[in-house]
C-alpha cells in the first residue's frame, strides 16, 4: 500500500451557532440545559452586561462585566454579535470568544429572542442555524406558566400577552419544534445539531483532500 493511500483524511470541523427561541414557559430552557448536559462540546454564550455583578455570580461564567463607557466603545468597534439595552443596563454577545470557539471547532449555545437572532443573522449568517419553540397550544403555554408557579398572576398575563407577538416572528427561523413533550423536542434539537454539523460549508479542509484524491472542482 502507498504512503498517499496510508495517509488519513483531515478534515475538520469549524463551529456552528445554535439558536433557541421561544416565548416563555415553551420550553427553551429545559431543552438549552438538556444539550448543554448531552454535548460537552456545545458551550453556553456568555454575554457583556453593564449592570452590577449579583452575589454568586462569576466573572466571565455568567456574564463578562463591564462598564457603559467600556460597552459603547464595543459597539462603535463592532465587537458585538448582537446587543440591546434593557431598561437601564446593556446587554451584548462579545465576538470575540465566539469566533474562537467556532474556530476551534465548538459549537456555540445562543438563548435570545427574535431580535437577538435578527442581529445574529445580519453578522454572521454562514454560522447560524437557528430553532424557534413553539408550545402544542396556546391554551398549553398558559398552562405551563402557572404550573412552574415561579411568577404571579399579573406577571403570567403579561407574558401570555407578549407570546402572541414572539410567536409571529417564527417564520425568521430555520427550524421550527412543537414542543409537546421535551424528550422528543430534545431529540429534534439533537437531529438539527447533528444535521447542521455535517454541512458541507462547516467541513474545514475538505476540498483540499478531494483535490488530493484528483477530484477538483
Amino acid at each position: 500500500m502507498s504512503d498517499e493511500t496510508d495517509k488519513k483524511i483531515h478534515i475538520s470541523r469549524r463551529g456552528l451557532m445554535l439558536v433557541l427561541s421561544s416565548p416563555s414557559g415553551a420550553g427553551k430552557s429545559t431543552i438549552s440545559r438538556a444539550l448543554l448536559e448531552k454535548h460537552p462540546d456545545l458551550t453556553m454564550s456568555v454575554s457583556a452586561t453593564t449592570r452590577p455583578m449579583r452575589p454568586g455570580e462569576v466573572e466571565g461564567k455568567d456574564y463578562y462585566f463591564i462598564d457603559t463607557a467600556t460597552f459603547e466603545k464595543m459597539v462603535a468597534d463592532g465587537e458585538f454579535l448582537e446587543h440591546a439595552k434593557v431598561f437601564d443596563n446593556y446587554y451584548g454577545t462579545p465576538r470575540g470568544p465566539v469566533d474562537d470557539a467556532l474556530k476551534s471547532g465548538k459549537d456555540v449555545l445562543f438563548d435570545v429572542d427574535w431580535q437577538g437572532t435578527q442581529q445574529l443573522r445580519q453578522n454572521a449568517r454562514d454560522d447560524l442555524a437557528s430553532i424557534f419553540i413553539l408550545p402544542p397550544s396556546i391554551d398549553e403555554l398558559e398552562r405551563r406558566l402557572y404550573a412552574r408557579a415561579q411568577d404571579p398572576e399579573d406577571v403570567v398575563k403579561r407574558r401570555m400577552a407578549k407570546a402572541a407577538s414572539e410567536m409571529s416572528h417564527w417564520a425568521e427561523y430555520d427550524y421550527i419544534i412543537v414542543n409537546e413533550a421535551i424528550p422528543e423536542s430534545v431529540a429534534e434539537a439533537e437531529a438539527i445539531l447533528a444535521a447542521e454539523r455535517l454541512k458541507r460549508e462547516r467541513r474545514v479542509g475538505l476540498a483540499e483532500w478531494l483535490r488530493g484524491m484528483g477530484v477538483g472542482q
